[in-house]
């Protein structure tokens, strides 16, 4: 089953960390949020391969914008 991740506020895609192709595990990062002057890490809840990658460093998230899908 593929997992969708999400961004939970609105944030600038700081740095990308992981790639389409990559295999993760719960807990592995994908991308790092930026706002406020925080870094928020945005992590995989399931192990699996990242399908879909669709989001670069230096773009703009808005809160429940898809960022990746792993399955």
């Amino acid at each position: 089953m593929a997992e969708e991740i999400r961004a939970e506020m609105v944030a600038n895609v700081w740095k990308v960390v992981a790639r389409e192709g990559d295999s993760v595990t719960d807990g592995s990062e994908i991308v790092i949020l930026e706002s406020m002057k925080m870094e928020i890490p945005v992590v995989s809840e399931d192990g699996g391969v990242i399908t879909k990658l669709v989001v670069n460093e230096g773009d703009v998230v808005q809160e429940g914008d898809l960022i990746a899908v792993v399955e």
